[in-house]
């Protein structure tokens, strides 16, 4: 464990001021380290994260990262920075440690870590686990790749006995030691020897599917599986894996698993785990059946949520929390920002904010969540992901789609080639520029009883700074069309 006073002094450079390069940033600092943050982006686009470290005695480098980064005694990446940076490139060459916001937390407690990865679901697994343990009255916090960054909350008093993080791929790449480069070794200073470079796997760790995503920043979907497999890949015999059964990539990992291993499933039972039978969600453990609860008492909306919950029990089983626990938030979870979240209804229409579905795979979930005649919002930017299954399910279950953003052509042509198949005669598709026509259009295209669908299939980043800023402003584009 690296206490905080081990850092004074020690000079830290971070590439990245978004959420976690500032959190990491206002730690370090009150530790007494040298600290330099270091952006491509100039001062005038990171108003809202400089304002953060008013007063601390950070050094800024915006708008390039200058080769005196490579001074430091450990290099820390944020998430959005790709290992082919030339900074991070040039880091590993020269042999300067390499580590992350979430490395730093795992070592600086000594809490019982359940991180959570996967292509979806991996958001709602992540909160109904938290919400799991502490409903067993384990002191638990939630973070990660959601929420807030769990470093800087160790300058507080309190400490975890569990912290449940859900993980990325992007943040993954940093827990395996080949990340490094064979010269680290030779250029660690002592101060820098704080932080380990071995490879590091959560004591329970879950991969809640494996499916195309991140194609723009993974060179190919084999980099892509190897980056969520480190969460597993280090793991020791008294460590616990929770792997989706249904799922064939995940599937495929169980006799790789080192430990303990708890599976779920929608399709058949497991032996050890939970899993779908009939109306019930039921937990096999050590021999012994129990009921989580029926499906009628879930609140969440799409079967897709089901799995999530059962991956959520799993999580929860391997930590010994209690079936009274785990039943009181499977049955009054009402979902997360941003996830199949009722915005509003006018006029009879109900309006729905699932900007989360940044991928094609993603928003099919969605789409399988209703029965009522749906107006799509499709569009985003394309992370070169295939739009021909999606294609297929839309022609089956929407009456409009309305394209927007840089996908528009990518989604128009993808219905296109679905209808040059045959089949259902599908929907009526209108793109248009931005998120606002989408909606204004979407309004006046809808009728009453029938949902209006964000669920995108690509990112944000054509428009917004997140899916979350995406989200908020269909709120409140809903909330300006009145009653």
């Amino acid at each position: 464990m690296i206490p905080a006073e081990a850092w004074r002094g020690v000079k830290v450079a971070i590439i990245g001021a978004a959420r976690e390069g500032t959190a990491l940033a206002r730690y370090l600092a009150a530790c007494g380290a040298q600290v330099t943050l270091s952006d491509t982006k100039p001062a005038e686009a990171l108003g809202k994260a400089l304002a953060a470290l008013e007063g601390l005695p950070v050094r800024l480098a915006l708008g390039g990262n200058p080769a005196d980064l490579l001074a430091a005694d450990v290099l820390f990446t944020s998430p959005g920075v790709p290992p082919t940076a030339p900074i991070v490139v040039q880091a590993r060459e020269q042999g300067v440690p390499i580590s992350s916001e979430p490395r730093l937390f795992i070592q600086s407690c000594e809490a019982l870590v359940v991180g959570i990865t996967g292509s979806s679901g991996k958001t709602t697994t992540t909160t109904l686990t938290g919400r799991m343990y502490a409903a067993a009255g384990r002191r638990t916090w939630v973070g990660g790749n959601v929420g807030q960054p769990l470093t800087e909350r160790l300058l507080g008093a309190e400490r975890p006995e569990v912290a449940v993080m859900e993980l990325s791929s992007f943040q993954l790449e940093l827990f395996a030691p080949e990340y490094q480069g064979p010269a680290v070794e030779v250029r660690r200073s002592p101060a820098s020897r704080l932080i380990s470079v071995a490879g590091w796997s959560p004591q329970i760790a879950a991969i809640t599917n494996i499916t195309p995503n991140h194609l723009d920043r993974h060179p190919s979907m084999e980099d892509y599986i190897r980056a969520k497999t480190n969460i597993l890949r280090f793991q020791r015999p008294e460590d616990a894996a929770v792997l989706n059964a249904d799922d064939p990539v995940t599937a495929s990992l169980v006799p790789q698993a080192k430990g303990r291993v708890f599976t779920f499933s929608l399709e058949t039972p497991v032996a050890e785990g939970a899993y779908l039978y009939g109306e019930e969600l039921m937990l096999r453990h050590q021999g012994h059946e129990r009921r989580l609860c029926r499906v009628e008492e879930v609140k969440l909306r799409g079967r897709h949520n089901l799995a999530n919950i059962l991956a959520a029990a799993c999580c929860a089983l391997a930590g010994g929390v209690e079936l009274a626990a785990m039943h009181q938030v499977a049955s009054t979870f009402t979902g997360v920002a941003h996830r199949l979240e009722t915005v509003g209804v006018r006029r009879g229409v109900t309006y729905v904010n699932d900007s989360i579905a940044t991928s094609p795979e993603r928003a099919m979930a969605a789409l399988r969540a209703y029965r009522e005649p749906l107006v799509l919002l499709a569009g985003g930017r394309d992370k070169h992901l295939p739009w021909d299954a999606w294609a297929e399910l839309v022609r089956e279950r929407v009456r409009v789609v309305v394209a927007f953003g840089e996908a528009v052509p990518i989604v128009v042509g993808a219905l296109e080639r679905a209808k040059s198949r045959g089949g259902a005669p599908g929907p009526s598709v209108h793109p248009v520029a931005s998120l606002e026509e989408a909606v204004e259009l979407a309004a006046r295209l809808a009728r009453p009883g029938e949902v209006v669908l964000l669920s995108p299939g690509g990112t944000s980043f054509d428009a917004f700074e997140d899916f979350e800023a995406r989200g908020n402003r269909f709120r409140e584009l809903v909330a300006a069309l009145g009653e």
